[in-house]
């Protein structure tokens, strides 16, 4: 080792000790008669004094010093003068006094400075992902990221289950989005998948008896991105055996409990709240709402079903509803504020946005509309008081819920209202089992196909179905989902006839995994969580990029590797594939 110790480990208690130090540059500072150079590794930074009163060599040496040059340092070390601490470092009381240096390495100029990002585009940082990776905030990602994988597989294995690694190359099989796919040289004409999630294989392994199974898996999905999506991801996957919901629920808030106290310390409160997907929908527009604030959907329906504004009674006589937020002390927007607000409702999908402002005198241009008693029941209802401001949606539910779900996030946000501190979990409980595709003019699982209802004539009433499936949000994000599964034949043939999946199909697809079924499956459930979410949110980083150490962009490609590239002709025909797609010239 070119090291014996640590940077960011020396303290007051180790002066007078002779160390020897590796890492890098993170400063260089020339004060005439001195140069003090900030030293960083892994565990953070100390500052070393270049004295050439003790070396005039090693002093000489210092001044060619630059960014990220790696050195080695051999020096003393030494409480600093009174008055010249850094009470922002942890080694900020003292100092190392160099008396030998060795250049390890030099660098090049860098393409961008390593102790600022504010104005460094993405791009350039993921095309030097290596140099980005330097920088201590994203380290201390990763050292979250490891304690919380340890953390969980040292929960896991105690409570008896066992880690077990399933294929990367699967067969293709309907799981909502785009496989990616892999062609096979030895098996010319078909393809394998990578997976989109262990879910058939962990399935498979309750066959087995194995009764409880985890993995901490890389999971596939071509699909369109955002921040919080990559097309590679982390999944905690678990799976049991002989369990229901409350059961698997139970659990889960035991390691997170576990989680949260032995790597954030931080004391979690246990049961976690329950609510279900239709109060979720109803008082948040979101089936991950955030419960850290107020401002819920208010339901005016019955009110304004028969007021003089046709657009509000129109659309309940037409099966729609008219619901409102309040946004408290906010009587004073600007119409262009509504303006804007109003854009983007419209763009959420409304046909408009109608808006209140309650002062002495309500303004608003939709007063004039309602009587007396129908204004008077709206401000009771929503609970608005002099100085706030009240926004309405009149559509179908599903509309109203998407806009006025997005408007509270919105305006939460700008007016400052969500607490930092908190950590509000809950379980949105109660899914719906199936839902509508006009695409397909059939019905698709919300979840998948194995994904038990809560009632066995679901057939009967398909639109209203229930599943016994679950979801944990942690402050407005989804950190996983799960389900029992059907583990009876006749339940899971009854559920394909209602998803139009014909036997030979079913056999097509899932044939391997229904064959498995005959042979005496136990119930089970299971639950995943996105590993990647968690660590972005528990760090608070800007982008679930920022925890994943070679991430791609929203355009899945890798600017550090030039991923995905075009391969020689050679490759496509040992493949027995060819590309349709002309090279630019």
């Amino acid at each position: 080792m070119t090291k014996d110790t640590d940077c960011g480990l020396l303290r007051k208690t180790d002066a007078g000790k002779t160390v020897t130090l590796s890492g890098w540059v993170h400063r260089r500072r020339d004060h005439g008669g001195l140069i003090f150079v900030d030293l960083r590794d892994r565990s953070g930074i100390v500052q070393v004094v270049f004295d050439p009163e003790t070396s005039k060599e090693n002093f000489s040496q210092a001044e060619k010093l630059r960014s990220e040059f790696c050195v080695q340092i051999k020096g003393e070390v030494s409480i600093r003068p009174e008055g010249l601490q850094n009470k922002d470092l942890g080694t900020g009381e003292i100092e190392v006094k160099a008396k030998e240096l060795t250049i390890l390495s030099t660098s090049q100029a860098l393409p961008f400075a390593l102790d600022t990002r504010t104005d460094v585009d993405e791009s350039v940082r993921l095309s030097y992902r290596y140099l980005d990776l330097r920088r201590p905030e994203l380290q201390n990602n990763f050292i979250l990221r490891h304690r919380i994988t340890k953390a969980v597989r040292d929960f896991l294995d105690a409570e008896g289950f066992l880690e077990v690694e399933t294929p990367m190359l699967t067969k293709s099989t309907p799981e909502g989005a785009r496989d990616y796919l892999v062609p096979s040289r030895v098996n010319p004409g078909t393809f394998y998948a990578l997976p989109q999630s262990p879910q058939i294989f962990k399935q498979l392994l309750m066959v087995s008896g194995f009764e409880k199974y985890f993995q901490i898996a890389k999971c596939f999905r071509d699909e369109d991105l955002r921040k919080d999506r990559q097309p590679e991801f982390t999944q905690i996957d678990m799976e049991m055996s002989f369990v229901d919901e409350k059961d698997i629920q139970d659990l889960v808030e035991k390691m997170f409990v576990y989680l949260f106290d032995t790597v954030l310390d931080i004391q979690l409160t246990t049961p976690f709240p329950r609510m279900t997907y239709k109060e979720a929908m109803s008082r948040y527009g979101s089936d991950k709402p955030d419960t850290r604030f107020g401002m819920e959907l208010i339901d005016l329906s019955d009110i304004v079903k028969d007021c003089n504004f046709k657009v509000f009674s129109g659309t309940v006589a037409n099966g729609g509803q008219v619901k409102a937020i309040c946004v408290e002390g906010c009587a004073d927007y600007t119409r262009k504020q509504l303006d804007d607000l109003t854009l983007l409702a419209q763009e959420l999908g409304a046909k408009g946005l109608a808006w209140m402002l309650i002062k002495e005198e309500i303004k608003s241009p939709i007063a004039k509309f309602f009587t007396e008693e129908e204004l008077d029941a709206i401000i009771e209802r929503t609970g608005a008081k002099q100085g706030d401001l009240l926004l309405f949606v009149a559509d179908q539910k599903e509309t109203v819920a998407a806009v006025l779900g997005r408007l509270r996030l919105d305006l939460a946000a700008e007016l400052g209202l969500i607490p930092e501190d908190k950590m509000n979990f809950l379980w949105v409980v109660d899914f719906p089992l199936l839902e509508w595709s006009k695409e397909d003019n059939r019905f698709v699982a919300v979840h998948h196909p194995f994904t038990a209802p809560k009632d066995e004539d679901f057939d009967k009433d398909p639109h209203n179905a229930v599943a016994k499936a679950y979801d944990l949000v942690l402050n407005g994000v989804e950190l996983g989902g799960g389900s029992i599964r059907i583990h009876d034949a006749k339940m899971q043939s009854k559920l394909f006839s209602v998803l139009g999946i014909s036997e030979e199909e079913a056999e097509e697809k899932f044939g391997f995994l229904l064959k498995a079924f005959k042979f005496g499956p136990p119930p089970h459930g299971g639950i995943a969580f996105g590993l990647d979410r968690m660590i972005w949110l528990l760090a608070g980083a800007e982008s679930i990029r920022d925890v994943i150490a070679f991430p791609k962009t929203q355009k899945a490609v890798c600017l550090l590797t030039d991923a995905p590239s075009a391969v020689s002709p050679k490759q496509l025909k040992e493949l027995h594939i060819s590309s349709t797609v002309k090279k630019k010239v």
